[in-house]
């Protein structure tokens, strides 16, 4: 009988902290979110309180990241958003998978390939757009030969992007040269 009362005497005192922590789990409800929240989120205003508790969380954190970009990030982030939109399922699929394997590199390839794809963005539309045309024009294994020598030219990456001349993107630099011809 006395480890009866003493169960129930801990449960009631418990029962405060046991409430509190299963409301911190709980999700906000749409007149819980601040107002800049509110503002970035009315898209879901008319659903929120119906979405499931993961998901409110992830677009709470989502518009949390929002408020914390600059004008320049928010435009980048709109035009991949509208990317994405326009994408396929297949699409969206490989680009999911691209990113899973990224994911999977080491932190040092992981960097490598952020000052390539800096690099590559840095060159005038003109230029990405020829480059893009020179290897959709390419043979499978036109493109391996390339992506081998590639390879073999960039073991170590310096901080100019690819190691590969901008004016030539077949060539690789000659050590020594101070640039382009």
């Amino acid at each position: 009988m006395k480890q009866n009362r003493s169960l129930i005497v801990s449960l009631l005192l418990l029962w405060p902290v046991m409430l509190w922590a299963a409301d911190s789990n709980v999700p906000a409800t749409w007149n819980q979110l601040s107002p800049e929240e509110q503002q970035v989120l009315k898209p879901f205003q008319d659903r929120w309180d119906t979405l499931p508790p993961e998901r409110r969380e992830h677009l709470q954190q989502g518009a949390k990241r929002w408020q914390t970009m600059t004008p320049e990030q928010r435009e980048q982030a709109r035009e991949r958003f509208s990317r994405w939109q326009n994408m396929t399922p297949e699409q969206r699929e490989q680009a999911r998978q691209r990113y899973e394997r990224f994911r999977q590199l080491p932190p040092e390839q992981q960097e490598r390939l952020r000052r390539r794809a800096q690099w590559f963005s840095s060159l005038p539309p003109e230029r990405r757009a020829e480059l893009r045309e020179k290897w959709r024009n390419m043979t499978p294994e036109q493109r391996q030969d390339f992506k081998e020598k590639w390879r073999h030219n960039n073991g170590v990456a310096d901080d100019r992007g690819p190691g590969m001349r901008p004016d030539h993107p077949d060539r690789p630099e000659r050590p020594g040269r101070m640039g382009p011809r």
